[in-house]
C-alpha cells in the first residue's frame, strides 16, 4: 500500500512548487501506453486543493453536460474516503473541458451521482492545455464534504484512504492507470480496499 503526505498550504493559494507529487504509474487491464500522470494535494482550513497533470498527446474532450461519462474522455480522477468509520467515498472525475462526474458510494454499484447547483463555485476548476498534455487544478471545500460526512476535519495526523486514476475509455489509446494497484480482474476503480493512505501533516 502506497502512502502520501498532505501538507498544509497558504490559505486559498497553494504554491505548487512546494507540494510533493505522487506518481500515477500502475498500468492496469490493458497494455501500458505512453501516458503519465501526477497528482499534488495540499490543504488549509477551508479545503483540499488538488492539481493533476497528464502527459497525453492525443486528448479526447467530448463531454460537456452534467452527469456525463467523462471517463470516456481523457480523464483524471481522485477517489477518497473522508472518515475511517464510514465506508462511503467520493469519486471526483474531470475531463479537459472541466466537466465533472462527482459521485458518492461504497463500491460503484451504489454510486449516487452528485450535481451541486453551484458546482463551479464549489470546486473552482481551472483547466489548462500544456505542451505535452493537460492539467486541472481544483478545490474540494470542507463544507461540501461535511454535507455527507459531518465529522470530517482535516488536521495533522488524520488519515484519508484514497486513490488517483487516469483513464480514457474511448481515447485513441484506451488506458487505465492508478496510483495504488487495483486487485481486480476487470476494470473497477471503485475498490476502497485497494486505496492507499494519505496523512495530513
Amino acid at each position: 500500500m502506497k502512502t502520501y503526505s498532505i501538507a498544509p498550504c497558504t490559505p486559498g493559494a497553494p504554491d505548487w512548487n512546494t507540494v510533493d507529487p505522487l506518481h500515477v504509474d500502475q498500468s492496469l487491464w490493458l497494455p501500458p501506453v505512453e501516458i503519465r500522470m501526477t497528482t499534488q494535494i495540499c490543504y488549509d482550513t477551508e479545503a483540499l486543493y488538488v492539481r493533476q497533470r497528464a502527459v497525453e498527446k492525443q486528448i479526447r474532450a467530448e463531454h460537456r453536460s452534467p452527469f456525463s461519462m467523462v471517463c470516456e474522455d481523457s480523464c483524471m480522477e481522485f477517489f477518497f474516503q473522508p472518515t475511517e468509520d464510514d465506508h462511503r467515498f467520493f469519486n471526483v472525475e474531470w475531463n479537459p473541458n472541466g466537466c465533472a462526474f462527482i459521485g458518492i458510494g461504497t463500491d460503484g454499484r451504489d454510486t449516487v451521482r452528485l450535481s451541486p447547483l453551484q458546482e463551479q463555485e464549489w470546486f473552482q476548476p481551472q483547466v489548462h492545455r500544456t505542451e505535452d498534455g493537460w492539467e486541472i487544478i481544483y478545490r474540494i471545500p470542507n463544507d461540501f464534504v461535511r454535507l455527507f460526512f459531518p465529522a470530517y476535519q482535516p488536521e495533522p495526523g488524520k488519515v484519508l484512504r484514497a486513490n488517483c486514476f487516469k483513464c480514457g475509455d474511448l481515447t485513441v489509446q484506451p488506458h487505465y492507470i492508478a496510483w495504488n494497484p487495483v486487485q481486480s480482474l476487470t476494470p473497477n476503480f471503485h475498490r476502497s480496499q485497494d486505496f492507499g493512505m494519505m496523512r495530513f501533516l
